[in-house]
């Protein structure tokens, strides 16, 4: 029951949906281009993603100083519940804005992207 209790948090609110509606259609992310999509805040962007995780929906690994975040689509335990949330988000105006987001922010050079969100945050 803790871990149907954690999923289910874990998907209360909008911007974890957009968090894993734009998983489900990047490969991965890195902190930097979520806090993009998003338009939140870091330690936002962190305690969402902290959720994600702890509900083993989204996985991450290190390289360098970058941390990527995935969607753990191969988890059996969540087969149903993605293709689900798939079929829920097709309609959503708010995934397909977020997915022309994406696609500007995939565009984005992510080392200058960070530079630019660390100034905005010390302003």
């Amino acid at each position: 029951m803790k871990k149907t209790v954690s999923i289910l948090k874990a998907l209360s609110d909008q911007n974890r949906l957009r968090v894993v509606a734009a998983l489900l259609s990047e490969p991965e992310l890195c902190a930097c281009q979520i806090k993009e999509l998003l338009n939140v805040t870091g330690a936002t962007v962190s305690r969402h993603l902290a959720l994600l995780i702890q509900a083993g929906m989204v996985g991450s690994r290190k390289d360098g100083k970058w941390v990527y975040y995935r969607l753990e689509k191969d988890n059996p335990n969540f087969q149903e519940l993605i293709h689900w949330l798939k079929r829920e988000f097709e309609n959503s105006r708010l995934v397909q804005t977020d997915q022309r987001m994406l696609d500007e922010i995939g565009s984005c050079d992510k080392i200058e992207m960070c530079r630019k969100q660390r100034r905005q945050s010390k302003q």
